[in-house]
């Protein structure tokens, strides 16, 4: 052990952040296990080196979470989030610096081979961990050269430790004491002589110790060694291999072009039995193999010693190269690890089969949060095989999906469709359900909504695959392909459809381990079920941001589609505190440049709360920033008609009468028919005091001859024909408008309508009248601003729908004969329902009933 060395790096970690910075060879690696495997330490280290080329931010994270739990000893507390297309790295950064404080006491961070780090996004998000690290924690960072982390203010602020080559050096007593440790006895002068021949590099000398063994002359090796590190280096391997056994000389030479290799797929490459037992004893005689996994099933060479041997396999065996790559990809491919099979591909020039394999599972690479490793092998095909190769069309169009180059992939999807009719008839089927899902998801990110359900002929059956792989293929793309026609069709009001891809789409996904696609098909459940009932948007919103907590996604914009329309149902109800806490939580995961269906329902639910509570202006700003997500859509969204409506409708309740009838104008004769703008229109008379007009305009939604596509259109044109009767003077009129109002609303409990319009102003007279005296006292309380926290609710057991309908007359002053008449049931059944009732509610009487329904959200907060 190099004492003087590892004490030196002690004393840096007492800083937050230490960086060692030094050329391939110079011990950093050794000198971190060295470091970090000294027994009687009183401190937790997450160790993880990054993997070679490693392209993916995600993949960089969630290796050193699992690092983190190792190290904390809490790997098993929680589930650790699995890969998905959708990574938030600043969450994902907060998650690390959580799991680390939580730990307590001295915590390291340890990243070696940071160099290999191709993602710009992960160096970004390794800055923000590496300024932000709680006390108590310190990060060690070992790289062959600089990074850009911009670590300038804790060097200003002395808070950085940076070791670099000239510390890394061997000393000359460092030097004799490696030869000592490794048996190798040389003359004082010789020992000094190798030091200074090697000056003080690690690599070297580990190679010329692993040479000295057993040399027959050492003192002329010593005086052979001179020269610069590469020529040394090469001297030095050629020196140790010539006394390797010839097994081991093949497998370090044949499996040298591998980044890591296990005991089966070195006996692959060498033909050979055993290679298990080789790396195990090579790895116990430091013989620059490391083991990658605490059962050493793993290894890898040191970086340099890898160069090192793949230029002796080139010198003496070039012609054995292109094979060694076609086995090393063949075990790939058939392990699964398709990206670097398709390294292994083009490495062997075998450009057309690299093609046809990243083609066939770029959307599988997608899901599995490799979306940069498809970028960087795409970068490496020659420039015959570029953007313009029909055999990797495909691939570029779903890149270029993922970094919202929508032209580029609309261009490379039609090069795909073209190429695909060509394919052997077995290829055929994935290929057109791949092509069918990314037009698809291209049509989400445009807004295009109506151009492409022809693509959903590609889904009418599951595609067969002949082996395992081929039936994962077809279930991801079958499952993804069924998300975006289920989305799409939701943002297009086809709600049965959509209803049952979505579903469909999320059995699939969780029957084939994807549960990235689970959660995204079941947090667009929610709105689809709005034509259904409340109770069902609320059970499946809750049930798709539970399932997206379970995998830490409930930050993610994956989940926001089930926190809005969560949140849109909350406010109908009335319930505007709680509906307001899970806006906010979608419009927080909602990016700006995000799928356009998405950001329209978040601005048309922002638009709702501020309406309900008469702040009109503000609901109108939002309301105009929906219609500017709309106008950069290539189609229309189901839900524009109601924008355009509660815009028209803000204008006029604003006194921008003319404002809104110009907008009324520019509508044509279909647009116009919804029963969404002849609401509008009746709001707009209303405004310019034209109450028989208003009722003019609300005939064919009264009547159910006008589209209308949510019952709330239905509910707010009897009130808006209650408030024209008001005007009339009929009083008879408007209670029977409220009347039906009321009955269409107490279902769902809907509240909204009558807070927007203003209709909540005439519930006062007919409280002691109507039916609903319960939904009338709910409505009192929510414009009120009295509304009750409903939030801690105990469980209980459940109450039929006729029980709830009596539970709702108990607040008022009816008797049970009164209560059976508006019921239209006997005394008898009342009486029934009513024991059953208290027995449920655990209540004595009917005032403790009331309470206790008013406890567990069943009844309002006392409004009577």
């Amino acid at each position: 052990m190099r004492r003087d060395l590892v004490a030196a790096l002690d004393r840096a970690a007492e800083k937050p952040v230490t960086m060692i910075s030094a050329p391939a060879g110079s011990g950093k690696t050794s000198l971190l296990r060295a470091w970090a495997d000294r027994p009687g330490q009183d401190r937790r280290i997450a160790f993880m080196s990054v993997r070679p080329g490693q392209q993916d931010a995600q993949l960089f994270w969630l290796a050193l979470l699992d690092a983190v739990r190792a190290a904390a000893g809490t790997e098993g507390a929680a589930e650790p989030p699995p890969v998905a297309p959708g990574f938030d790295g600043g969450a994902m950064v907060d998650k690390v610096l959580s799991e680390v404080a939580a730990a307590g006491g001295h915590f390291f961070l340890v990243i070696d081979d940071l160099h290999e780090l191709g993602s710009a996004e992960a160096t970004e998000q390794l800055t923000a961990l590496l300024t932000h690290l709680p006390h108590g924690v310190h990060a060690i960072v070992a790289t062959r050269h600089d990074l850009p982390l911009r670590l300038h203010r804790l060097r200003l602020t002395g808070e950085l430790a940076e070791i670099r080559a000239a510390e890394l050096r061997f000393t000359e007593a460092e030097t004799r004491e490696l030869l000592a440790t490794c048996g190798v006895a040389l003359p004082d002068e010789v020992a000094g002589l190798l030091h200074q021949r090697a000056e003080g590099w690690a690599a070297g000398l580990r190679l010329a110790v692993l040479s000295l063994a057993g040399h027959p002359d050492p003192e002329r090796f010593v005086a052979e060694f001179s020269g610069s590190h590469r020529t040394v280096a090469e001297y030095l391997m050629a020196e140790m291999l010539e006394r390797q056994p010839a097994d081991v000389q093949r497998l370090l030479l044949r499996t040298s072009l591998l980044d890591r290799v296990n005991g089966e797929l070195a006996d692959l490459l060498t033909g050979a039995t055993g290679s298990e037992r080789i790396l195990l004893d090579l790895e116990d005689a430091n013989a620059f193999v490391v083991s990658l996994d605490p059962d050493r099933t793993w290894f890898r060479y040191h970086r340099l010693f890898a160069d090192l041997l793949r230029l002796e396999l080139r010198h003496t065996h070039p012609e054995a190269i292109p094979e060694l790559h076609r086995l090393a990809a063949r075990w790939f491919a058939e392990h699964a690890q398709t990206a670097d099979a398709v390294r292994h591909l083009q490495a062997a020039g075998d450009w057309a089969e690299a093609a046809r394999l990243l083609t066939d599972h770029t959307v599988s690479l997608t899901l599995d949060g490799q979306g940069g490793t498809v970028v960087a092998l795409l970068r490496a095909f020659p420039a015959g095989a570029g953007e313009d190769s029909p055999e990797l069309a495909l691939v570029y169009a779903n890149a270029d999906l993922h970094q919202h180059r929508l032209a580029e992939a609309q261009a490379h999807l039609e090069i795909a469709r073209s190429y695909a009719a060509t394919t052997p008839p077995d290829r055929r089927p994935r290929l057109r359900t791949a092509i069918a899902s990314l037009d698809l998801l291209l049509a989400r990110l445009r807004g295009h909504f109506d151009a492409v359900f022809e693509q959903a002929d590609a889904l009418s059956s599951p595609a067969v695959g002949r082996s395992n792989t081929e039936v994962a293929l077809a279930g991801d793309l079958r499952a993804l392909a069924l998300l975006n026609l289920g989305v799409t069709e939701a943002w297009s009001l086809r709600l049965a459809e959509s209803e049952r891809h979505l579903l469909e789409g999320a059995v699939l996904a969780r029957g084939i381990g994807r549960p990235y696609l689970e959660v995204a098909c079941r947090a667009h459940l929610g709105f689809v079920s709005g034509s259904q009932s409340f109770a069902l948007v609320r059970q499946r919103c809750e049930e798709a941001i539970a399932l997206a907590a379970r995998y830490g996604w409930d930050a993610e914009p994956v989940i926001a589609p089930a926190q809005v329309a969560l949140a849109g149902t909350l406010i109908c109800t009335g319930e505007f505190g709680q509906g307001e806490q899970w806006l906010d939580r979608s419009r927080r995961v909602t990016r700006s440049d995000g799928e356009p269906g998405v950001r329209l329902l978040v601005r048309l639910i922002s638009a709702m709360l501020p309406a309900a509570r008469g702040q009109h202006r503000e609901a109108l700003a939002e309301l105009t920033a929906a219609e500017q997500v709309q106008a950069h859509m290539v189609g229309r969204h189901g839900l524009s008609s109601r924008v355009t409506a509660w815009t028209m409708a803000t204008q006029a309740r604003l006194g921008m009468v003319d404002q809104a009838r110009t907008r009324l104008a520019a509508l044509d004769d279909r647009q116009a028919a919804a029963g969404e703008i002849r609401n509008a229109a009746a709001v707009i008379r209303l405004a310019e005091k034209d109450p028989i007009g208003a009722r003019r305009e609300l005939r064919s939604v009264l009547d159910g001859t006008a589209p209308v596509n949510s019952l709330l259109t239905p509910i707010e044109a009897h009130l808006l024909d209650a408030l024209a009767w008001r005007e009339l003077g009929d009083d008879r009129a408007v209670e029977a408008a409220v009347e039906r109002a009321l009955h269409l609303a107490e279902p769902d409990r809907m509240i909204l309508p009558f807070a927007t319009t203003g209709a909540w102003e005439l519930l006062d007279a007919l409280q002691h009248r109507t039916s609903h005296a319960a939904l009338v006292s709910d409505i009192l309380d929510a414009v009120h601003g009295d509304a009750p926290d409903r939030s801690a609710a105990g469980p209980i057991e459940k109450l039929s729908p006729s029980e709830l309908r009596v539970l709702r007359y108990l607040p008022t002053n009816l008797t049970r004969p009164e209560i059976a008449a508006e019921l239209s049931v006997s005394p008898n059944t009342v009486n029934t329902h009513i024991r059953r009732i208290y027995a449920k509610l655990g209540a004595r009487d009917r005032s403790s009933a009331v309470q206790r329904g008013r406890e567990l959200r069943l009844l309002s907060n006392g409004r009577t």
